[in-house]
């Protein structure tokens, strides 16, 4: 029988799940993932123009992502580990949880590269746009672990290259246990949450 969460949203899930330990709900944004539509995307952040639309700015735009959560953090009092290959980031999380006392808000921020869609532009000796290359590369990620009042632990996991890919995940064991004594499993969710968008996350710390 299917729960509330997955009731609620059947319109928009793909796939189930049958642990009670997390959701994971991937932000796909369908402009992002075409030459068109991600040409859409930028000029509705540039002011109907793309003249700027190329790799050099499409760099600096993570790089200043990449400044901007390190700043914020820096004044917040939020700590930023950078994580190796084959960490298990829930572990870090678990284990400043258990250490710290943390209020409602981001409370850490985890950066770890993993693959990503990043986009190339080619341009004709004149400036004008040939053609728009998605690749895959290895990429830094930030996961913003949040004490959420209602849902606990949760994390939004953002790539640091336009468009900003996102993944949220709610971590809802610790509480569903806390309440009914539950037991679980280790497992991850594969319900997946579609039509949703990372670009107006992302414009906040990146204009």
């Amino acid at each position: 029988m299917a729960d509330d969460f997955a009731e609620r949203y059947r319109d928009l899930l793909t796939g189930s799940y049958d642990c009670v330990d997390r959701i994971v709900l991937n932000a796909y944004y369908p402009l992002g993932h075409s030459p068109g539509g991600f040409r859409i995307w930028w000029r509705r952040w540039h002011g109907d123009s793309d003249a700027e639309l190329d790799d050099a700015h499409l760099m600096r735009l993570a790089g200043r992502f990449a400044r901007r959560v390190r700043a914020w953090a820096g004044a917040n009092s939020v700590p930023v580990i950078d994580c190796k290959a084959g960490e298990r980031k829930h572990r870090i999380a678990e284990e400043y949880l258990a250490s710290h006392s943390v209020g409602p808000g981001v409370f850490l921020i985890l950066v770890a590269r993993a693959r990503a869609s990043v986009w190339k532009v080619r341009r004709s000796a004149g400036g004008v746009i040939m053609a728009l290359e998605k690749k895959s590369e290895y990429v830094n990620h930030y996961s913003f672990h949040i004490m959420d009042p209602a849902w606990g632990h949760l994390v939004v996991k953002m790539s640091g290259h336009p468009p900003f890919g996102a993944q949220v995940i709610l971590l809802v064991f610790p509480r569903f246990a806390r309440r009914q004594g539950a037991r679980g499993r280790d497992g991850r969710a594969d319900g997946v949450a579609g039509g949703g968008g990372a670009d107006a996350a992302c414009m906040a710390v990146c204009a």
